[in-house]
């Protein structure tokens, strides 16, 4: 018992950055009650109790820069662990180190990108989504330093939660909706993966995935009801992440919530569940490999001509979300270091590209989502259009762009991996993956086509447009053509894990 305590009061010491987000959520549930209060609000009678909805209150932006505020703080607390040495914190449930850091720091600053998109576009948000963000990036953060089936499980859950009440924080009937149909999948894929869990506990003796004995009895079971049993506990990591086959909730869950809700479901979340795949990627099995080609392949053909058939752009994202995933996960297939490098490197820049996207289209489309809505904004905006058409060359994978070097490194690593290990479906994945780079040049070429080559009928006027938002477009633009230009600049981080 003694040593129990000594551990758990030595591991509170490197737990900083997550003990101030518990003390954040706290203080911001406490500020919203005083800064909210309810006042009496007559209802006329004409007016329906479905469809009257109150106002936001206007106090909802000091909640908002109170966020923004304990995000930053959480940031330098989290760069401070960089100096740390590796170690397991409370009885091997979590692992501190390089990789946990790193994307801890792009998790937080993805999240400050989704405050500034929701403040520039003055999104009509409750008070309480605030405290719940604050909740739902401490489960990111713990999650990053998984390694343990109950601290995966727990806080995938909590983040998975927050995620459910963030959908339906939508203005309509389709947020409720949305946010329905992601908790009914989440909690298929969260069963799921529970299942799969104590499966694996019962092979392996332990819920430690990363130590000697749950590795030494594991290679004493079937590879076949390895293979099965580990499969149905990566349900909820590729639930996350929208790969298949439980990729089927992305399109209507981002139609149905706010656009900052659905970039920052499109990215935030991913990033940490790849963390989590990839550290369960050193302990699976050689046969494994076959499945996570097999995923990443159904992934990129599945996103990538579902959306040739949209007409929503945000939809088209979601889509594009899933194929992209697929494209990350070639670097796990590659099964070496450069692969998991490579992966890391293609997260780290898709995040920017995607919110990118999500921002530029919410100033464009000035709350409209349908492709068509799009058509003549290009005269209209011509830098703001511009900077879109700049980011879709990057989704697509094309230079000068950060895409670019993302797809080819992870494709370069699989040819890597291919030269060594001899395997048909690593060939296949390679071939199929090039060419459905073109497919994707077809559905963001649409909006280009709209924005320049086609005419509004009606004058559509972006009230939001100032200089702030040109200035935060370049800002968030920036790292697609940084990345590109100096790669070394990121994976100098990235090799130091």
């Amino acid at each position: 018992m003694t040593t129990t305590l000594q551990n758990i009061l030595q591991s509170l010491t490197h737990f900083w950055p997550e003990i101030f987000l518990a003390i954040g959520f706290l203080l911001t549930l406490i500020a919203e009650m005083f800064l909210n209060r309810p006042r009496s609000v007559s209802i006329p009678r004409s007016v329906s109790s479905q469809t009257f909805k109150p106002s936001v209150s206007s106090q909802t932006p000091i909640l908002r820069f109170l966020v923004i505020g304990f995000v930053v703080v959480s940031i330098v607390l989290v760069i401070n662990q960089w100096q740390d040495s590796p170690q397991y914190l409370f009885q091997n449930m979590l692992l501190l180190d390089h990789a946990a850091v790193y994307f801890k720091i792009l998790i937080a600053v993805s999240t400050l990108c989704i405050l500034a998109h929701i403040h520039l576009t003055d999104t009509n948000l409750p008070p309480e989504f605030y405290s719940i963000l604050l909740a739902v990036l401490l489960g990111l953060f713990i999650l990053t330093m998984a390694v343990n089936g109950l601290s995966i499980y727990l806080s995938l859950e909590m983040v998975s939660i927050g995620g459910y009440m963030m959908v339906a924080f939508g203005q309509d009937k389709k947020a409720s909706e949305g946010g329905l149909k992601y908790l009914l999948f989440g909690a298929i894929s969260s069963s799921i993966m529970l299942y799969g869990f104590s499966l694996l506990y019962g092979m392996g003796g332990t819920f430690d995935f990363l130590s000697p004995l749950f590795v030494q009895n594991m290679q004493q079971q079937s590879p076949q009801i390895v293979t099965v049993a580990l499969f149905l506990s990566l349900a909820g990591l590729l639930f996350k992440l929208s790969l298949a086959p439980f990729q089927v909730y992305a399109p209507d869950v981002y139609e149905a919530a706010e656009t900052p809700v659905a970039a920052f479901l499109s990215v935030v979340p991913k990033a940490a569940a790849l963390l989590v795949f990839l550290r369960f990627s050193f302990i699976l099995p050689s046969n494994f490999q076959s499945v996570t080609a097999i995923v990443a392949l159904v992934s990129i053909l599945v996103g990538n001509f579902s959306a040739l058939w949209q007409t929503n752009f945000k939809r088209l994202l979601a889509y594009s979300s899933i194929a992209q995933a697929g494209f990350i996960l070639v670097g796990i297939v590659s099964n070496n270091q450069f692969g998991v490098q490579s992966a890391i490197f293609y997260i780290s820049v898709y995040s920017f590209m995607n919110l990118a996207a999500f921002f530029l289209l919410d100033i464009l489309g000035n709350g409209k989502t349908q492709i068509s809505d799009f058509a003549g904004m290009g005269s209209a905006y011509p830098f703001l259009s511009v900077l879109l058409v700049f980011i879709l060359i990057s989704l697509v994978g094309l230079p000068p762009t950060a895409g670019f070097t993302a797809k080819l490194l992870v494709f370069s690593s699989l040819w890597e991996s291919y030269q060594t290990n001899p395997n048909n479906l690593k060939i296949w994945l390679l071939i199929i993956g090039l060419l459905n780079a073109v497919v994707a040049l077809f559905y963001y070429l649409k909006i280009p086509f709209q924005l320049f080559l086609r005419q509004n009928s009606v004058n559509q006027i972006v009230e939001k447009q100032s200089f702030v938002i040109i200035f935060w477009a370049i800002v968030i633009t920036i790292p697609t053509i940084l990345f590109f230009l100096k790669t070394d600049w990121l994976f100098i981080f990235i090799k130091q894990f």
